[in-house]
């Protein structure tokens, strides 16, 4: 069964891998100094000069780089009181470059840098330009490489994990139990859930891994259900996702007496982006995040329009970047793009709706907890639209 999967993700290539993983790669993040609150000073008055990281010429990535972009430029037609120079820079997909582009993009002028994609990219640029005190909000979700002046943009486990938990503890179904991929996003993941838990008032009884191989799956299966049972777990909370092993595990733990019936089946990836999953057993009533869909849609929408094709899942991020810094601009303050600005607890309005950067230099989304019923997706508990309403 796994040595099927394994040929079918070679196949995707090298873009395929590094949508799924490259934000969860296991490297050696450099610890940033201290400079949170800081930022240059910016003349709103004239055009504000961002600068925006790419792997332009990177093969496997290019097509995620083009949508970024794009989306970016469509938050700039959005903009009202502010004016944004927007000059984008080809990393190559390379650490190293990263780091020569964006000091380059610091010496030309830049007031901020937007991206880069993969996570030691932004690593590299944010170490390159941290002596200068510009900051860097990187598209990439690995919590590991935010602090200092590198902020991440994307969608992380945390932020997954609080509000999964959140509504779990609320449904009384809070007593949890994790099944991870024993990898780098496995344990990221895990980790996330054991944090989260610790905010939400759900207990995490046990954890249990599997590499990517029936046997272990079918033993870990084996394992977890025993250890939920004598902890007397209500739910069930998944990491993986449907570039790994998620269909399998949807697919063989009700089969190894894991039932959806008397199991609460979570997942801290998104579900939704596979409808052809819908029909597994372990999904039905499953639950899962998304961001604010009437906000998506309508994004979706608009770059269809505006680019004659739909964008990429990620192509938000770039929107989601102009969106915050245009909002500060707007404002007229000259320390508009310094931390402290940059983390106002208002957040800002993007893509997928509301979200705000934090001082830590992982951000929060306004999430919707989403079910599947008769191969449908239905919504549970919408988004929250604000930082003050539910949901958080």
């Amino acid at each position: 069964m796994f040595a099927v999967l394994s040929t079918a993700r070679k196949a995707m290539g090298r873009a395929a891998l590094c949508l799924s993983l490259f934000t969860l790669a296991a490297c050696d993040a450099v610890m940033l100094p201290d400079v949170s609150g800081g930022g240059p000073s910016v003349d709103t008055n004239a055009p504000v000069q961002v600068a925006m990281l790419l792997p332009r010429s990177d093969p496997g990535a290019a097509p995620v780089a083009r949508s970024l972009e794009n989306a970016a430029r469509l938050a700039i037609a959005d903009l009202q009181g502010a004016r944004i120079d927007l000059r984008v820079y080809d990393t190559a997909g390379s650490a190293s470059t990263a780091a020569a582009q964006a000091q380059r993009a610091v010496d030309e002028g830049a007031k901020i840098i937007l991206g880069p994609l993969f996570g030691e990219a932004a690593n590299a640029a944010g170490v390159a330009v941290a002596d200068e005190g510009v900051n860097v909000l990187s598209f990439s979700n690995n919590p590991t490489i935010a602090g200092g002046n590198v902020f991440v943009l994307g969608n992380t486990f945390e932020n997954s994990a609080s509000r999964l938990l959140s509504y779990a503890s609320s449904q009384g179904k809070g007593r949890v139990a994790v099944l991870h991929t024993n990898n780098v996003p496995g344990q990221v993941g895990r980790n996330a859930v054991q944090s989260a838990a610790s905010r939400s008032g759900a207990t995490v009884v046990g954890t249990e891994s599997y590499d990517l191989t029936t046997e272990s799956l079918t033993a870990a299966l084996g394992r977890i259900k025993a250890l939920m049972a004598q902890q007397n777990a209500q739910s069930l909370v998944l990491t993986d996702d449907w570039a790994g092993g998620l269909r399998f595990v949807l697919e063989l733990g009700p089969e190894q007496g894991i039932g959806p019936a008397t199991t609460q089946y979570m997942g801290v990836s998104r579900w939704d982006s596979r409808p052809d999953g819908f029909n597994l057993p372990g999904i039905q009533g499953g639950w899962f995040t998304l961001p604010n869909q009437a906000t998506q849609r309508s994004f979706e929408a608009r770059y269809t329009a505006a680019y004659g094709s739909a964008p990429h899942e990620l192509a938000g991020l770039g929107f989601d970047g102009i969106a915050a810094i245009g909002a500060l601009i707007s404002q007229g303050r000259r320390d508009a793009l310094t931390g402290r600005s940059l983390t106002q607890s208002a957040g800002f309005q993007g893509s997928g709706g509301v979200f705000r950067l934090l001082a830590n230099g992982t951000n929060q989304r306004g999430l919707a907890i989403a079910t599947v019923r008769n191969n449908q997706m239905v919504i549970l508990d919408p988004a929250p639209r604000s930082f003050s309403g539910a949901g958080f």
